[in-house]
């Protein structure tokens, strides 16, 4: 099963597995990371190292960060740029940590990655008030 690393700014990797935990259940092999005030991209790559250790990540490890450019998406670059079986996706949500959480025990590595940004894209929806233009005369 493929290693989830989840890190943001601040305490949100933490509520959104926590969250997703209520709607999907208990999850394996999934860590998270968090980045405090005062820390540096060092702070975050000992973070994710120390998970890597902890993980099964025999199936490769899958980066979600909250923002391309962060500090969580750099530290997980450096890391990423030395190690094909790890990737990241950046703009992590609840619907698309769902979404993995689904799909990581029969997918590979990449196609987790394209599942991961195309529900994270299709999360995004507009409530649209609709009005019926279509009235009768004799309703009037």
């Amino acid at each position: 099963m493929i290693a989830l690393i989840i890190s943001t700014h601040g305490s949100f990797s933490e509520e959104l597995v926590k969250s997703s935990e209520m709607i999907f259940g208990s999850q394996t092999n999934v860590g998270v990371v968090t980045f405090k005030l005062g820390e540096g991209t060092e702070n975050l790559v000992d973070k994710y190292n120390t998970l890597i250790n902890e993980l099964d990540c025999t199936d490769g490890i899958l980066f979600m960060v909250d923002l391309f450019g962060g500090s969580p998406f750099n530290a997980a670059s450096i890391l990423a740029l030395k190690n094909d079986s790890m990737e990241i996706v950046t703009g992590v949500n609840l619907p698309m940590l769902l979404e993995v959480f689904g799909s990581r025990d029969f997918s590979s590595l990449s196609e987790l990655l394209a599942i991961a940004q195309s529900a994270g894209k299709e999360s995004i929806k507009q409530f649209v008030k609709e009005i019926n233009t279509n009235i009768e005369e004799d309703e009037l």
